[in-house]
């Protein structure tokens, strides 16, 4: 199960940087009058949103998996 968690948050990240990456070149393709999103169906905004939401759930999963080495007690001893 853990590997599978792990491949997800990685996947997810991926797809958040892709996301991001085609969102500034959206802006500057804008910039002069062209466009790079399939027939301009999402802007700019729409895709870092989307970008935001894949970051939440890779947090979301981190959290859960701190969470299971703190109960385990395999964290580091403070």
């Amino acid at each position: 199960m853990e590997k599978v968690l792990t491949g997800a948050m990685r996947l997810l990240f991926i797809i958040a940087f892709g996301l991001l990456a085609i969102a500034v070149s959206e802006v500057f393709a804008n910039a002069f009058g062209y466009t790079i999103t399939l027939r301009g169906n999402y802007s700019a905004g729409r895709l870092l949103e989307f970008a935001v939401v894949c970051l939440v759930f890779v947090v979301t999963l981190l959290l859960r998996q701190i969470r299971n080495q703190l109960n385990r007690g395999s964290g580091r001893p403070s």
